[in-house]
This record gives structure tokens, C-alpha cells and sequence, in this order.
């Protein structure tokens, strides 16, 4: 690896309020990278883990992307919106019913193993080449193929109602939105995703992370060469 073509993976955290191309076009031009990408979209709100990948790095993203992943999310009950989280319109609005810690494990429960998920409208998921969530400003509702993902694992790990802060492992293609969504639906009350952080993909954890705030405070391409893993640790943690 040298200081004008560094080849291997970047983890970067992401803070709320960019997206996941804004975090890729920092490091383009800050570190005057021709070639980068990220392996997994976070909705702007969202933070955490974004695995970038630099130089032939690219070349193993569907690789990267293809890895199980984890969320600490908040569903937010008794209120549904037309994006299924906290930034789209209110489009329903219901009061709880008295639930029990009992009722709620069930409805988690439900969501284990494999099952068929159907994405919400705002994603990017393309239709004729169009992504949905382009056709959803247009206030068009199209029939979406429902995929099939799974959940590894999960634990509720606050009740404070109507807030319930939980962690989920799952698959690639898997909507959390759409998780908080379903759920609420099965407690009678509807719910949305209220906040959303990635703690992990695959073996690699946001805890190792740079922030945006770090990787401003570097200024030459040189000094972000110890934060980029290379090829062989990638493949060596990989099947860690």
C-alpha cells in the first residue's frame, strides 16, 4: 500500500443528519481518492458503522454488503408514518392498549428465523430502473415483492412505553423500519422507528470506527493511512 493508492477498507461512524454518499464524497475529495465506495446505505438519520471501501477495495463490496448485520433501534408505538421512521407524516395515530412485557416479547418473537418482509415505499429499491422512494414523492404506491430475510438474534432491551429500545441481527436486505412497522401493527397500535444505530457487519464493529470529526482533523492522505485495513486483514478478519 502506498500513500497515493491505498487499497482495503475504511469503518467509518456515521453521525445523523448525512448520508451515506456525503460520507464517500468527503473522503474523495478531502483525501483526493479517485475511487471509494460504502458498502450498505444508513438513511440520513441513522448512525453508525459504514464500511467504505478504497482502491481495490471495491472490488469485494457486494462481498461486504452481503454480511449479516446489527441495529440498536427505538420503536416508538401508536404512531405510523408514511416512511415507517420518524421522518415521514404521521399517517395514523392509535392510543396503546395496556400491554404486558409478555405481549411484547411475542410480537418480537414473531420476527425470528426466516420470513418474508416486504419493503417499504421509501427505499431504494428500483422499479423500471426508478428508485421507489423517488416514485413515493411522486405520492405513488406501487405492489412491492415481499423478499425473504431473517433475524439471528434480538433482545429488548428497555420498556418505557410507548418507546421499546431493542438490538437486532440480520440479514443483508432487511428494513428495520419495516421490523418497527410490522411489530407495531401486531400489538394493535401501529409503531414506527424512531432511531436507528449499526453497531456491526459482519466481523467488523463500529467500537474500531473512525468518526467524521477525526477523519476532518487529518490532513494530508498520508495520515489516514493507519486507519484503512488492508486486503489481506480484511480477508483474514472476515473468517475470524
Amino acid at each position: 500500500m502506498n500513500t497515493h493508492d491505498p487499497d482495503g477498507i475504511l469503518l467509518v461512524d456515521k453521525p445523523a443528519g448525512c448520508t451515506s454518499h456525503d460520507i464517500v464524497d468527503f473522503i474523495r475529495s478531502h483525501f483526493k481518492i479517485k475511487k471509494a465506495g460504502h458498502c450498505g446505505t444508513l438513511d440520513p438519520q441513522a448512525t453508525g458503522l459504514i464500511i467504505l471501501t478504497i482502491g481495490r477495495g471495491t472490488k469485494i463490496q457486494d462481498l461486504l454488503m452481503s454480511e449479516d448485520k446489527t441495529y440498536t433501534g427505538t420503536l416508538t408505538l401508536g404512531i405510523e408514518t408514511d416512511t415507517q421512521d420518524a421522518q415521514g407524516k404521521i399517517i395514523a395515530q392509535k392510543p396503546l392498549p395496556p400491554l404486558t412485557p409478555e405481549q411484547i416479547a411475542a410480537a418480537f418473537a414473531k420476527y425470528r428465523g426466516e420470513f418474508y418482509q416486504t419493503p417499504p415505499m421509501v427505499s431504494a429499491i428500483k422499479k423500471d430502473g426508478v428508485p421507489l422512494y423517488k416514485l413515493a414523492r411522486q405520492g405513488k404506491t406501487i405492489e412491492r415483492e415481499p423478499r425473504l430475510v431473517y433475524v439471528t438474534n434480538h433482545t429488548i432491551q428497555k420498556i418505557d412505553l410507548p418507546h421499546i429500545t431493542f438490538t437486532v441481527e440480520c440479514s443483508k436486505g432487511f428494513y428495520v423500519r419495516t421490523y418497527c412497522h410490522d411489530i407495531g401493527r401486531d400489538l394493535g397500535c401501529g409503531g414506527h422507528l424512531s432511531a436507528l444505530r449499526r453497531t456491526r457487519s459482519g466481523n467488523f464493529d463500529v467500537a474500531n470506527a473512525s468518526t467524521l470529526e477525526e477523519l476532518r482533523a487529518l490532513k494530508t492522505p498520508a495520515e489516514l493511512i493507519p486507519r484503512i485495513i488492508a486486503l489481506a486483514d480484511v480477508s483474514r478478519l472476515r473468517r475470524a
